[in-house]
């Protein structure tokens, strides 16, 4: 399985194209599928960026727990499944094209950072990424809680 390590900065320009970083592409070997899925964070103003084995994986793992006989499943489902986006690095610099609705439902201008999250990359407004962290006592205490679960 592919690990994302790190924060790269990148512009967006006024078609939602960017430049995916290098170090991101260097890690996926050329036999890999480079095709990645792209969806809202539920919890936070980001965007999630799965490589396409990895949203499969996922995918199959929430489809599995699911009723489609029952509404409500067959509603979170559909809901699930909205605004996604499947990107692929371009061959020539690995520009990738963010659809506008996705950059717009996290407020990006124009300045972006892609912070690898180990299984997905996440993509931040810049200013949103900064404001994100935790303060250093609550990393503590939920280290110190989680260390006390095992």
């Amino acid at each position: 399985m592919i690990k994302f390590i790190g924060e790269y900065n990148a512009k967006v320009d006024d078609k939602g194209r960017v430049v995916f970083p290098s170090a991101f592409k260097n890690i996926m070997s050329r036999e890999n599928d480079l095709r990645f899925v792209i969806k809202k964070d539920i919890f936070s103003d980001c965007l999630e960026m799965y490589t396409f084995p990895e949203w499969e994986r996922q995918s199959e793992e929430v489809k599995s727990k699911l009723n489609f006989f029952n509404k409500d499943h067959a509603a979170f489902w559909r809901e699930y499944m909205r605004d996604r986006a499947i990107v692929e690095p371009d061959t020539r610099i690995g520009r990738i094209s963010i659809p506008k609705k996705l950059l717009d439902s996290i407020d990006v201008n124009k300045d972006i950072v892609f912070s690898g999250n180990d299984f997905k990359i996440e993509i931040w407004a810049k200013e949103k990424f900064e404001d994100s962290g935790i303060s250093n006592e609550d990393y503590l205490k939920i280290a110190g809680e989680l260390s006390q679960e095992r």
